[in-house]
């Protein structure tokens, strides 16, 4: 029988060795650990099939028929394994880390590889996950109204050393009615959530984490109410940024996306923007006008920005005036700025 694991020495081994999921390809999409490869032992309909069996047959029944499913597919499992897994060191899991994990353990053992499961399975994994939310951790929220570049702001901090999630690029998805343009399709809250848990378990507690300031929603994918709850009580370093120079940002990052695209993101928002300036900002944008769009646009967004900062208590609020759209240079300041104006005060929690 394989070694098992538990949830904590799953993690620390899957940092160096390949994790592979038998379980089948719709729970694999729902949600998984994150660079784990799917070798499903079961299609969805053979699942199914075997479940059926087990409730309205027997237990032996059902083993039997996995026997019979599984046994002209051992030798594809093998090579498949082969091909992932060049030195034979791999870690296996299913869902609760039954007969499933224990069964593909076993092949790939025999056949010379050194498998060892996950104790609980995927279960057990994503009790993992939502207990991380559950943490403190010593966030920074960097906000700034629609336009501002927060997101390539935010890359540039990290490429200077700073800790960062990305959590638009987590959930594909840019976060506004014109979130989805350009972005490959969004993943389950699900899988979300893991990529997320994953990455703050990465990080060092002892130092800040900086997250862009989001709605509780980025698309259709949730932040964790645990983790929401945090980022609204954090300390947010605010970049104020002129209209125009939005504006102008604005207009770089969307002016080639396709016309049909823009005006159905424009529909989103028609009755927050009102009939006439939803009116205005499709005329101009069959116009190639987009600045005149960008800037109806942010009549909206600049309003929900500011009511949102509002229910902040305004001594966690810190704001840095920026001239221009410089990412690398904005990224410097903030930094700089952090460092000068807070890092002497107690405005993130040191994790503990």
């Amino acid at each position: 029988m394989a070694t098992k694991l538990d949830i904590s020495e799953f993690i620390d081994a899957s940092r160096n060795q390949p994790v592979i999921d038998v379980r089948t390809p719709s729970e694999f999409d729902q949600g998984h650990i994150p660079g784990a490869y799917n070798l499903p032992l079961f299609s969805d309909d053979e699942r199914a099939e075997i479940g059926t069996l087990y409730k309205q047959e027997s237990r032996d029944t059902s083993v039997k028929r996995g026997l019979e499913i599984i046994g002209p597919k051992m030798r594809s499992f093998v090579e498949r394994a082969e091909e992932i897994v060049p030195d034979h060191n791999v870690l296996v899991h299913c869902w609760r880390g039954g007969m499933r994990s224990e069964s593909m353990a076993w092949l790939l053992n025999f056949s010379g590889f050194s498998a060892q499961t996950l104790s609980g399975g995927y279960k057990a994994f994503r009790n993992f996950v939502l207990d991380t939310f559950k943490q403190e951790w010593p966030v920074i929220i960097l906000g700034g109204m629609t336009g501002s570049g927060k997101t390539e702001v935010l890359h540039h901090m990290e490429e200077m050393g700073e800790q960062v999630i990305d959590l638009e690029g987590l959930a594909n998805h840019k976060g506004s009615a014109f979130g989805a343009l350009g972005e490959d399709p969004q993943p389950s809250n699900e899988h979300f959530e893991n990529e997320l848990a994953m990455q703050l378990n990465s990080m060092d507690k002892q130092k800040p984490i900086w997250l862009e300031d989001e709605s509780h929603y980025i698309g259709k994918d949730l932040i964790p109410n645990d983790l929401f709850d945090q980022m609204r009580s954090a300390s947010v370093i605010e970049m104020q940024v002129p209209v125009n120079e939005r504006v102008k940002h604005l207009v770089n990052v969307y002016s080639d996306y396709p016309m049909e695209g823009l005006a159905h993101s424009i529909s989103k928002i028609d009755r927050r923007l009102g009939g006439l300036r939803t009116k205005q900002a499709l005329e101009a944008l069959q116009e190639n006008d987009f600045k005149t769009v960008a800037h109806l646009a942010l009549a909206y967004y600049d309003k929900a920005y500011t009511y949102g900062l509002s229910q902040r208590d305004p001594e966690t609020v810190y704001s840095l005036k920026l001239n221009s759209i410089d990412h690398k240079d904005n990224a410097r300041k903030i930094i700089t700025f952090f460092k000068k104006q807070i890092e002497n005060q107690v405005v993130i929690n040191n994790g503990n």
